[in-house]
């Protein structure tokens, strides 16, 4: 324009904010795909070293399989050339006394022993090469043709029971107990993800550490994982009651801070694995303390929830107080004194009945028992403010 014009800026002040605010969000993206690409890549390393360690474990143990299966049978030698540790390599000749070869085409003891050392070898090499061309075919059936299938499920069903009895252990105990036994399921799902006992209590697992976990978006992911674990493993163990159950309450806690629609959804969802797992196994106590909540909150939805439900849902969950009192009095039925949480629920269902004498007796129950549980803790709560009213 000149020297003396006056320079304007390309763009206005309002396009600027926005574009740096786009540049902010890109930024912001790229930070958070670098981090996922390097958590992907340490669990890729962490992979490959637990498939090399396992594939080599696995050598190992057939190559000393195949070596007891194949125990060379050893001759006496003797120095009489009429002796039966001649071994005969020919269909016709004469015995001769001479150390090594006859002249009939006969090898004497001494001549056998090398052949056959040499033989082994070439045999030992060869079941090696099968086994290493066995992995390369199929790095998951890591099983050699000629192996016997019964000694290795036994030697996996024996690892497998004790790891199961460890989880259930870590699981009843404190939050590092917790802790540690979801990185131990988590650990061992490449060896034992195909069994139904395992794939349970790993999503168990999921959600010892949904509880755990305070921040909102590691929850959802816990959750999240859970569920899908289990979504797989119902198409192929529909008849597992403890796949229903835990499928159940993930689907709930993904829910957590979803909409009004989408907890309602999951609330029908919930009822119907709880529903199949009571009817697969009738005398767990959990399955109707779980089922007793649902119904104490589906009595108590609020007045917008019961709106949204009556908008879209053409046959809205019903279920009363009532109905949640007797799925708690089933639980204190098949095993008495369950759970602290499960005997303030009694309480207040007493007192929404209008039944105070009978509420004050279940909130004296209550108190008698331990707060083992976050649930636990949380009823004790409820418990003092009942008392103060």
């Amino acid at each position: 324009a000149g020297d003396g014009a006056v320079p304007t800026p390309l763009l206005r002040q309002d396009e600027q904010l926005e574009l740096l605010e786009r540049l902010d969000f890109v930024l912001k993206n790229v930070m958070e795909l670098r981090k996922e690409v390097e958590e992907l890549r340490n669990s890729l390393q962490h992979l490959a070293v637990e498939i090399v360690g396992e594939v080599r474990n696995h050598l190992e143990e057939t190559q000393r399989v195949t070596r007891r299966r194949k125990i060379p049978f050893f001759r006496d030698r003797s120095d009489s050339t009429g002796s039966s540790s001649i071994y005969f390599t020919a269909s016709s000749g004469n015995i001769n006394t001479d150390d090594g070869e006859s002249e009939g085409g006969y090898t004497t003891a001494n001549a056998e022993s090398d052949y056959d050392r040499e033989s082994e070898r070439e045999s030992e090499d060869e079941v090696s090469c099968d086994t290493v061309r066995t992995v390369r075919r199929d790095s998951l059936d890591l099983v050699p043709e000629d192996e016997n299938p019964l000694v290795v499920d036994s030697l996996l069903e024996e690892g497998l029971g004790q790891l199961l009895e460890q989880a259930d252990r870590l699981h009843s105990g404190d939050e590092q107990d917790r802790r540690e036994g979801f990185q131990l399921l988590l650990n061992n799902k490449l060896a034992y993800a195909g069994q139904r006992e395992f794939l349970w209590r790993l999503a168990r697992a999921h959600c010892d550490m949904w509880e755990l976990t305070e921040d909102a978006d590691e929850r959802r992911s816990y959750a999240t994982g859970g569920k899908e674990e289990l979504e797989l493993a119902l198409q192929k163990w529909d008849q597992s009651a403890e796949c229903h159950q835990w499928f159940a309450i993930l689907c709930g806690q993904v829910s957590e801070q979803e909409s009004i629609p989408k907890r309602i959804q999951a609330g029908y969802v919930f009822k119907e694995h709880i529903d199949k797992a009571i009817a697969l196994k009738p005398q767990d106590p959990q399955l109707y303390y779980l089922l007793g909540r649902w119904c104490y909150q589906v009595a108590h939805l609020g007045w917008l929830e019961k709106r949204t439900v009556s908008a879209l849902f053409e046959a809205p969950p019903t279920a009363t107080v009532q109905d949640a009192l007797q799925n708690f009095l089933r639980v204190e039925e098949l095993s008495p004194g369950f759970s602290k949480a499960g005997r303030v629920y009694i309480a207040k269902c007493y007192r929404d009945l209008g039944n105070a004498s009978a509420a004050v007796l279940w909130m004296d129950l209550a108190s008698e028992l331990p707060g083992n549980t976050k649930e636990d803790a949380e009823s004790e709560k409820e418990l003092q403010e009942m008392r103060s009213v």
